[in-house]
């Protein structure tokens, strides 16, 4: 690896394209990752869609907020591009680096973006429509501005690609696997940067046990890890599986699809939009897809209540499943959104799991505390703030070639902890 160059700006750019968002952040790999600014465009497709840049340092062009029209996602990336083409006047990019979904069984490392890598994406977007497409359009975008600039897709699929086999495998004809349809999970880049810190923070030995990882947030899920790898997930095929999330299902019975489709006549297009855009904690509730507000309202809506009984429940009982599939549990880790910065949520998952060994601590469990189980329980619950955007940024350094210290850029991290996370339920 070739080594940062201090006298010369290495800028990072990570993209995290969504269904309706685009988020990024800005980094300096001669700085030991040192993140220089962070913002998005949300709301893409409403009329109040906004554009938002916060910056870390003193610079005020890099801290604003204004609304944006932004129809879709083709308007959205063109403002997108020109701030960033009018921002690398003064400070170029040495490179972007994307998340991307899903890139089948052929693409899941890291890896530079090519036009052959692009092909297979768009021939893989049927896997994720909501996804894939928009994030094949920001990498193309990218190339029209800056033809010369290396481009890296992280895969949110790497971490659970060696699923043991009878964890990947889906009950239907065998004849669907050769196509790709399988178990691929999700979260990836969150779940490899807790393990980093997982063994940082606790120990290598920590890192090797029995450990359940919970990302709880705007998308949530839970995975299973053994020996430091991946050993089962809840999201399957696509990130609508596993447990209730925002404004997706979760599981479902199959069934509901054939009878939708005679009672309602509904397309295999609305049946997809349903389970993922107007279910989840906004379809029990009625009233909102955001934790915060269920929480507010749950003593005079039944509504609200149940939607939070309900994703509770449902995230307890992926715990127990896991716990039995590892044999086990050793460390249980809150992340994500809701998993970091609600105290209520996470005692409510735990509550009857004593029989595990799990023992919240109630006091530090209210503080948001890094270890919030007390010192007489079995197993060490946790409690660590994610960061996809950090990771995206270390595996562009090492697809490059960037032999970038993490050493600082991690002190810090551990310092500000979830400090700056106390309101950010919805991730």
């Amino acid at each position: 690896m070739r080594p940062a160059n201090p006298l010369i700006p290495t800028r990072i750019l990570t993209i995290n394209g969504g269904s309706s968002s685009i988020k990024f952040a800005l980094f300096d790999a001669a700085d030991s990752l040192r993140r220089i600014l962070e913002g998005g465009i949300e709301r893409i497709g409403l009329p109040d869609a906004i554009f938002q840049v916060k910056g870390q340092d003193q610079d005020q062009t890099d801290n604003f907020s204004r609304p944006l029209s932004a129809s879709n996602h083709t308007e959205a990336v063109g403002a997108l591009m020109d701030w960033i083409e009018r921002r690398s006047g003064r400070d170029p990019l040495t490179a972007v680096g994307h998340r991307v979904l899903q890139g089948g069984p052929k693409y899941y490392k890291p890896q530079r973006i090519t036009a052959e890598m692009v092909t297979e994406l768009k021939r893989l977007s049927p896997f994720d429509p909501d996804h894939l497409p928009e994030e094949i359009l920001l990498t193309e975008a990218f190339h029209r501005r800056f033809p010369d600039l290396p481009q890296v897709a992280c895969f949110d699929t790497t971490f659970h690609h060696d699923l043991p086999r009878v964890a990947q495998m889906l009950p239907i004809p065998r004849r669907y696997e050769a196509q790709g349809v399988r178990r691929y999970g999700f979260h990836g880049l969150s779940y490899a940067f807790l393990m980093e810190e997982l063994a940082r923070l606790a120990g290598p030995e920590a890192a090797q046990g029995r450990i359940i990882l919970a990302h709880l947030g705007n998308g949530a899920s839970l995975a299973a890890v053994r020996h430091g790898k991946s050993v089962d997930t809840s999201m399957s095929f696509t990130p609508t599986s596993g447990v209730p999330m925002s404004t997706r299902s979760g599981d479902l019975d199959p069934g509901l699809v054939w009878y939708l489709a005679r009672t309602e006549k509904m397309s295999a297009k609305q049946f997809n939009e349903m389970v993922n855009f107007q279910s989840g904690l906004l379809g029990i509730s009625e009233t909102s897809s955001d934790m915060r507000d269920l929480l507010k309202h749950e003593t005079q809506d039944v509504r609200a209540a149940e939607a939070v009984a309900l994703f509770c429940y449902q995230v307890k009982k992926w715990i127990g499943a896991f716990a039995a599939a590892l044999g086990g549990l050793d460390t249980l880790l809150f992340a994500g959104g809701i998993g970091e910065n609600s105290p209520s949520v996470r005692a409510r998952i735990c509550d009857g799991l004593g029989f595990l060994g799990i023992d919240l601590d109630k006091k530090r469990n209210a503080a948001n505390e890094g270890v919030i189980s007390t010192a007489a329980s079995r197993v060490a619950v946790r409690v660590i703030r994610t960061d996809e955007e950090l990771m995206i940024a270390r595996s562009v350094c090492q697809t490059l070639g960037l032999n970038v210290s993490t050493e600082t850029e991690n002190e810090d991290h551990a310092t500000k902890g979830l400090q700056l996370c106390s309101t950010q339920l919805k991730r």
